[in-house]
């Protein structure tokens, strides 16, 4: 891999090691009697030199460093950091997630992501083993997603479902009679038609998801660090489109990440950044210079990502229905699932809602349940009147404001920044094919497997929506 700047030489971490241990035994000898204190335990910074940074250490910054390594060109040709400022991910929106995959969206290349996220998730162990650990036990549980539409929204729904079949998924519908007779829990009023996820489609544990990948990408010699980047160092290039406008280029050279609980930081020389920072890739992009420019310019064009709450609602309820329960969702935004055999469900809403939890901090609004979400619910299923809260925590996720859909690929004016952010509640289950498109993007300079390109940066510039019926 080309590299930007001069190429730093790193020692081995055996081999560093040893070669302190040597110094301190020679400065020892030199002065006699005195203990030796002088070099410091440089062991928690990061490495002073990387091929890729990887900005944030969740799902999807771990996916494209897996993929980085699963299609190196030889086994240790890119050297591979990643930085994760809360290396607990208390507040990481990955292990507050609730775990659903669904394919029944509406934009080919989200149904693409999600079959394939669907397949890796299945065969986890084929991708993720590592020698001498465990198996991964993820706990899929395969219970189609089941969307409500009302007469207004139903030929919508008929045609999604035919794109969905079209790629591959195996989605049913099903006329008001059909719905009553399958799941006769359901109050069916208001409902002209559904559709129903036969296969691939379910819930699974995010957080051994994430620890697997973790566990995998360390063993295939991904670096980590602890710590927050605050910094770029980047050289500019000034340049003449085809229609003698002036653009600046810019490439980071440089990184800096200041380390945990400290005024310390380190340089880390790169050649390439990846933005993987979820909720917060807004203020990554910001301090690399993208949206500094006059507003309506490709130069003034922000990421347009912010943090936004979800909460999640754990619930007991007495006269529960039967075993065979899917995720539902109908257009209020609720939805819930069934937890195991017992009558306990997960509950919460769809970020197209109009209204949301305050995302200042997250403290779980129980009122927005009580107000908001749980009427829906009763509503739609009668036995929930009897529903009881046992518990709820709440999460951020990468709200895109400007079409719900994620950010894949390079910027266009900071060459060496790419993106894999943005995906408003959907992050978790497309991880393994975002990340498997950016590093194609990387290695390869295109997609290859699935064409991500309507989802790059530059669509936010040209005003191009991309039009995403089923964010749930």
């Amino acid at each position: 891999m080309a590299h930007t700047g001069r190429t730093v030489g790193r020692l081995g971490e055996g081999d560093w090691d040893g070669k302190v241990s040597e110094i301190k035994k020679k400065i020892k000898s030199i002065l006699p009697g005195r203990s030796c204190d002088l070099l410091q335990d440089t062991s928690h910074l990061p490495p002073e030199h990387s091929d890729v940074v990887i900005v944030g250490g969740g799902v999807l910054g771990l996916s494209v460093a897996y993929w980085l390594k699963k299609l190196e060109s030889r086994r240790g040709a890119i050297r591979v950091l990643v930085v994760e400022r809360d290396h607990t991910y208390s507040q990481a929106s990955t292990g507050l997630s609730v775990g659903g995959i669904c394919q029944q969206f509406s934009l080919p290349e989200n149904i693409q992501l999600s079959l394939f996220s669907a397949s890796f998730l299945r065969n986890i162990n084929e991708y993720l083993a590592v020698v001498d650990a465990p198996p991964l036990d993820l706990q899929f549980n395969p219970s189609g997603y089941l969307l409500l539409a009302s007469e207004k929204d139903a030929a919508a729904m008929e045609s999604n479902v035919k794109v969905q079949r079209q790629e591959g998924a195996k989605v049913s519908l099903m006329s008001p009679d059909q719905l009553r007779n399958k799941f006769p829990w359901i109050n069916t009023e208001g409902v002209a038609l559904a559709s129903y996820g036969m296969e691939d489609e379910g819930w699974f544990d995010p957080w051994c998801l994430l620890q697997g990948l973790r566990r995998k990408v360390q063993s295939l010699g991904v670096l980590f660090c602890q710590g927050e980047v605050t910094r770029f160092l980047s050289s500019s290039q000034r340049m003449l489109t085809t229609d003698d406008k002036a653009v600046v280029l810019k490439r980071i050279h440089e990184v800096h990440v200041k380390m945990d609980r400290s005024l310390e930081y380190q340089p880390v020389e790169c050649a390439i950044v990846i933005n993987a920072a979820g909720a917060w890739s807004s203020q990554i992009a910001a301090l690399a210079g993208i949206g500094e420019g006059p507003p309506g310019t490709l130069q003034g064009t922000k990421l347009p990502v912010e943090p936004r709450k979800r909460d999640v609602y754990v619930w007991h309820c007495p006269q529960g229905p039967g075993l065979e329960t899917p995720l539902v969702a109908d257009t209020s935004g609720a939805y819930f699932r069934r937890e195991g055999l017992g009558s306990n469900y997960l509950g919460g809403r769809s970020p197209t809602e109009q209204e949301e939890p305050d995302p200042a901090n997250l403290e779980v609004d129980h009122d927005f349940f009580q107000d908001k979400v749980w009427p829906h619910l009763a509503l739609r299923v009668p036995a929930f009147e009897t529903l009881k809260v046992q518990s709820a925590w709440a999460g951020y996720y990468d709200y895109n404001t400007f079409d719900q859909n994620g950010v894949v690929g390079p910027h266009p004016l900071v060459v060496n920044m790419y993106f894999a952010t943005g995906f408003s509640g959907h992050g978790l289950q497309q991880a393994p094919g975002v990340g498997r498109a950016v590093a194609e993007m990387v290695l390869k300079g295109r997609f290859q497997t699935i064409n991500l390109s309507p989802f790059l940066f530059t669509r936010f510039y040209l005003g191009e929506k991309i039009q995403e019926n089923n964010i749930i």
